[in-house]
């Protein structure tokens, strides 16, 4: 990975504990909906990965999705809430991480709009995220794994369309850095 500079290094910081405090706020809502749906989760983590797919695409560089995906981790284990996976949580955070860069990468070589990416990067880290979480501790198959994806699909979905209104009110605010520095952050 190409050097961050501190500016985006700390911005990339505070959307981790972003991330992981709108997990906890958001959580006992999502339960109630998920619990409805005799599904494990699949909410919560789409609200926690709307900041991380906001710094990824504020900051462009490859890597920055798994760094971040380290350090929520890391979070998440000092403050006790690593969950069911236990020792394996930080492949419930990297995997999604790995994910949004190879968004970042492969849909910012397209000329689809930018807040589209966004959603779909939303969208799909949401599902990568589900589908660890179900390999490590669930064990969900057949319309139940269907509905659980889904449901992590449609609300990666909103969470990417408020990820994208945080990328196009906070990219003024790194633009002048990227006019400085020739486009590098």
């Amino acid at each position: 990975m190409k050097r961050i500079s501190l500016k985006y290094l700390i911005f990339m910081a505070v959307c981790c504990d972003l991330g992981i405090i709108a997990k906890k706020l958001i959580s006992p809502a999502a339960n109630v909906i998920t619990d409805n749906l005799h599904i494990p989760g699949g909410i919560g983590t789409s609200f926690s990965l709307l900041f991380l797919v906001t710094a990824a695409f504020i900051v462009k560089k490859f890597g920055a999705g798994m760094l971040m995906g380290l350090v929520q981790s890391g979070i998440a284990f000092l403050l006790g809430s690593a969950g069911s996976m236990g020792a394996l949580a930080p492949l419930g955070y990297l995997i999604p991480g790995l994910v949004i860069d190879l968004c970042v990468l492969l849909l910012g070589r397209t000329k689809t709009p930018e807040d589209v990416q966004i959603v779909v990067c939303c969208a799909l880290a949401s599902v990568a995220a589900g589908l660890t979480a179900n390999v490590i501790v669930f064990g969900l198959v057949g319309p139940v794994l269907a509905l659980y994806c889904c449901v992590a699909c449609i609300s990666g979905i909103i969470c990417g369309s408020v990820a994208a209104f945080l990328c196009k009110r906070l990219r003024p605010l790194f633009a002048k850095d990227r006019q400085k520095k020739g486009g590098e952050a």
